[in-house]
C-alpha cells in the first residue's frame, strides 16, 4: 500500500513537472520571431545595372554587403506600364498595381472636379516645420489601399512604429502609410525637414535638433567635387558632353560645381548632387534614434527613399561622371547606415531591402552617337496634331480636357451632345499620332479588349488604368523615344530600362543568395509581410519570394 502511494505521488509529481514544463516552453516561443528593425530603401531612378556597373568601386560595407550577404532578384519588374516616381513608391509598399492602389502617376486629372490632382495633395491639412504654406498641404489620403507598413501597425496594435524619410514628400508619404507615426520631406525653401497637421502639430525635438544644424547650409558652401581622381570614371562618357543639362550657377556640366541657391529655392540645389543624399541618411539616423526604433520590444519599420539620384539622372543621365559619382557616394551612405544599424540594433538583427521606383532611358545624344535607336518626341506637335485631327473630324471645339501621363482626357460632355463615342474619337487621334515620328501606337484605355497591342505590353496597361482616374486614350512611344529635350533624359514607359530594377534583401531571416526568374516589384511587400507574418495589403497582388525566407 505504501510502495502504491508512492508511485502515485511520484507519478503525480511527474505530470506536474511535464505539464510546467510544456506551459514554459509554449511561454517561451509564444512571440512570433520577428526582426527588430525592417528598413525600406527605395533608391529613385535606380535602373537594375547599376548594381554591377559600379561593382569594382563600391566599398564592402555597401551595395556589395548586400549582395553578398542577402538574397538578390535579378530580374526583378515592374507590371504596369507608366514608370514613375509615385508609382513606384505606391507599387513598392503595397504589393499592388496602380489599377488597384490608384496611384496612377505623380499626377492625373480627375474628371468629375474637372482639375489636376498631385499624388499626395491634401487641402485639409497644413505644414509644420516650416513657414512655406504649401510644402506642407501632403498626406497619403490619395492612395486607396493599405501598405505593409500599415499592416504592421495592424498586426502590433499600434505598438510598432512606422516613420517615411525623403526629399520628395511622395518618396516619404506613400511608403509610410496611412497609419504612421511620420513622414518627414524636405522644404527646399527653408532647409527644413518638414511633416503635415495629418500626422503631427509640433516637430519632435530631435528633428527640431537636426534642422537647426544648418546642415543644407554647409553643403552648399563645400560644392560638389569628384570623389575620385577624374580618370578613375572610366565607366562614364566624357564629363563635358552636349547632351548634360547645366546645374544653376554654373557654366558647363563640368567637374567641380560650384553651389547657389536660387531666389526662393535657396536649398534646391543641394538636392541636385550627391549631399542630398547624405542629408537623407542623416535625418534618418536621427528619425532611429529619436524614436527609438528597434529598440521597443517591437519590429518598428523605417522607410527612406533617395530622391537626389532621380534629380542627378535627369539632368545628367546614367552614363555621366555625375551619376557615377553619386553612386560611389550613395555607397558609402549606404556603409554608414549599415554600420550604424549593426551598433544600434545589432548585426543580423534587423532586415534591410533595396529598390528602385523606375529605371531610365539612355540620353538620346548619346545612344545616336553609339548608333543605338532614339530620339526626342515633340510634345507640342502631338498636341496640335490631336486637336487638328479632332476638329476636322468632329467640328471645331475642345475635345481634350487635360493631358497627363502621355494620355488624353476626352470632354465626354461634348462627345456625347455630338454623338461621337470614345471609340471614335481614339481611333481618329490613333490614325493622325501614327505619322508622327517617335509614335509607337495609340491604345483606347476604355476598350483595351480589342486593343491592337501585343500580350506583354497591354497587361502592363491593364494594370496602369484605375477606372475613376486614367484618361481615354494612351500615347506609347517607340523604344529609346520620349518627350523631352535634347539634354537629360527620362523615364515612364513599359520598356525593359524603365521596369527593370533592383530588389535585394539582407539581414534578419534572410538567406543568401539569387534568382533569374522573373519577380515583380509587387512580390516585394508581401515577401516583407511573409518574413513579419502579418497580412500583405488590402490591395495586394504580388507573392513572396520565398526562396529568399529562411525556414
Amino acid at each position: 500500500m505504501i510502495v502504491r502511494r508512492l508511485f502515485i505521488v511520484a507519478l503525480a509529481l511527474a505530470m506536474s513537472f511535464t505539464v510546467r514544463a510544456q506551459t514554459s516552453k509554449v511561454t517561451k516561443s509564444s512571440k512570433i520571431a520577428r526582426p527588430k528593425l525592417v528598413v525600406g530603401i527605395v533608391v529613385d531612378q535606380m535602373r537594375y545595372d547599376y548594381l554591377y556597373r559600379y561593382y569594382d568601386q563600391y566599398v564592402e560595407g555597401g551595395f556589395k554587403r548586400m549582395m553578398n550577404e542577402g538574397f538578390n532578384c535579378r530580374n526583378n519588374h515592374y507590371s504596369y506600364a507608366l514608370t514613375v516616381t509615385a508609382a513606384g513608391h505606391a507599387s513598392v509598399y503595397t504589393g499592388s498595381v496602380p489599377a488597384v492602389n490608384g496611384i496612377i502617376g505623380n499626377e492625373w486629372f480627375d474628371p468629375i472636379a474637372k482639375q489636376g490632382v498631385y499624388c499626395v495633395e491634401d487641402s485639409t491639412v497644413t505644414t509644420v516645420g516650416s513657414n512655406n504654406p504649401t510644402v506642407g498641404k501632403m498626406s497619403p489620403r490619395n492612395l486607396l489601399t493599405s501598405t505593409v507598413t500599415d499592416q504592421l501597425r495592424i498586426a502590433t496594435n499600434f505598438r510598432s512604429k512606422t516613420i517615411g524619410v525623403a526629399i520628395k514628400d511622395r518618396g516619404s508619404i506613400l511608403p509610410a502609410g496611412h497609419t504612421a507615426n511620420g513622414s518627414y520631406w524636405f522644404d527646399s525653401k527653408t532647409g527644413n525637414w518638414v511633416t503635415s497637421t495629418y500626422y503631427m502639430n509640433d516637430l519632435p525635438q530631435w528633428a527640431k535638433d537636426y534642422n537647426a544644424k544648418k546642415m543644407p547650409s554647409e553643403y552648399l558652401k563645400k560644392g560638389w567635387k569628384l570623389m575620385l581622381p577624374a580618370d578613375q570614371y572610366t565607366q562614364s562618357s566624357p564629363d563635358d558632353v552636349a547632351w548634360e543639362g547645366k546645374l544653376p550657377g554654373n557654366p558647363k556640366p563640368v567637374f567641380p560645381y560650384d553651389l547657389a541657391g536660387l531666389a526662393g529655392d535657396a536649398f534646391g540645389v543641394v538636392t541636385d548632387t550627391p549631399w542630398g543624399n547624405t542629408i537623407t541618411k542623416e535625418m534618418a539616423i536621427e528619425a532611429i534614434k529619436g524614436e527609438n526604433l528597434g529598440k521597443r520590444g517591437e519590429t518598428d519599420f523605417l522607410a527612406i527613399s533617395f530622391s537626389s539620384t532621380d534629380k542627378i539622372g535627369h539632368r545628367s543621365g546614367p552614363n555621366s561622371v555625375e551619376q557615377q559619382d553619386d553612386f560611389l557616394k550613395l555607397d558609402r551612405e549606404f556603409a554608414d547606415l549599415f554600420t550604424f544599424l549593426d551598433g544600434w540594433v545589432g548585426k543580423g538583427e534587423y532586415t534591410v531591402f533595396l529598390t528602385a521606383d523606375h529605371g531610365v532611358v539612355d540620353v538620346p545624344g548619346f545612344a545616336k552617337e553609339h548608333k543605338l535607336p532614339s530620339g526626342l518626341v515633340d510634345r507640342k506637335v502631338v498636341n496640335a496634331t490631336v486637336d487638328e485631327a479632332l476638329n476636322s473630324a468632329f467640328g471645331s471645339d475642345v475635345y481634350v480636357l487635360s493631358r497627363e501621363n502621355n494620355q488624353l482626357y476626352f470632354n465626354h460632355t461634348l462627345l456625347k451632345s455630338k454623338n461621337v463615342s470614345v471609340a471614335q474619337a481614339s481611333a481618329v487621334v490613333r490614325e493622325a499620332l501614327l505619322k508622327i515620328p517617335g509614335v509607337a501606337d495609340v491604345l483606347d484605355l476604355t476598350d483595351m479588349g480589342r486593343a491592337p497591342l501585343n500580350t506583354y505590353q497591354l497587361e502592363l496597361y491593364k494594370n496602369n488604368v484605375n477606372a475613376k482616374r486614367s484618361g481615354d486614350v494612351q500615347i506609347l512611344t517607340l523604344p529609346g523615344w520620349f518627350y523631352g529635350t535634347s539634354t537629360g533624359t527620362s523615364h515612364g514607359t513599359p520598356y525593359n530600362y524603365d521596369t527593370q530594377v533592383p530588389f535585394v534583401i539582407f539581414g534578419w531571416g534572410i538567406n543568401k543568395g539569387e534568382t533569374l526568374r522573373r519577380t515583380s516589384v509587387s512580390d516585394i511587400a508581401p515577401t516583407v509581410a511573409s518574413l513579419l507574418h502579418i497580412l500583405p495589403g488590402s490591395g495586394n497582388t504580388g507573392n513572396a519570394v520565398e526562396e529568399a525566407l529562411k525556414k
